[in-house]
């Protein structure tokens, strides 16, 4: 898989070209700043981004920008946001679009190799991967979608947003698969999400679950 990264801290943009071509990734650009990262992506048009929120010169919001510009002209490109902290109008923003894999993780997981490379995979292909931090705060702040889910429901679709499989959550719940299976049947319907050929329903409700 093809990577573009874009972080300002020397060290960790090493690390984490080296980390990912450990793991079989091809590293096509790392760039260090927000001006120079919406040309990279557009050029290189990467089977993901790795991208941190604030990148300089100001430091606040340059990386999440590119990304969102990058995703205009090229639709449903895959990006991973890293971020200092937890930013949840960062978080939402860049999930008001619905195209293509998206992810947010708070850069302590990086330190967690597998988790941190499953989620670049996952990303890749055109899953979800949310740190459960943020998952935790965007609930806190936006609850409506919840109103219509029971508490088990809302257990099961916590865990789908953070990019865990059926047997994932039915292992974390202490439930059956056929249960994990029928809890996200329910929630397809009470999030009006029909069967589709060309749309990932469990994507699909993940991101409406989390813009509220």
């Amino acid at each position: 898989m093809r990577v573009v990264i874009a972080e300002d801290l020397a060290l960790l943009r090493d690390g984490l070209t080296r980390l990912l071509q450990a793991y079989d990734f091809e590293v096509v650009a790392a760039v260090d700043n927000g001006p120079s990262l919406l040309p990279a992506l557009v050029e290189h048009r990467p089977d993901v981004a790795v991208v941190d929120v604030r990148l300089p010169p100001t430091f606040t919001d340059e990386g999440l920008q590119a990304a969102i510009a990058a995703r205009s002209v090229v639709p449903g490109l895959p990006v991973l946001v890293l971020s200092q902290h937890v930013e949840p109008l960062y978080a939402r923003e860049l999930l008001t679009d619905r195209n293509g894999g998206v992810g947010y993780l708070l850069k302590d997981r990086v330190s967690h190799v597998a988790q941190f490379v499953d989620a670049v995979r996952r990303v890749a292909k055109g899953g979800t991967a949310m740190d459960p931090e943020v998952v935790s705060q965007l609930l806190a702040r936006h609850q409506s979608p919840l109103a219509a889910l029971t508490a088990r429901e809302r257990d099961v679709i916590g865990l789908m947003a953070e990019g865990r499989s059926n047997a994932a959550i039915a292992a974390k719940l202490f439930i059956g698969e056929k249960a994990v299976s029928k809890h996200i049947n329910s929630i397809f319907t009470k999030l009006a999400l029909p069967p589709s050929d060309d749309d990932n329903r469990r994507v699909l409700a993940v991101l409406a679950y989390l813009n509220g």
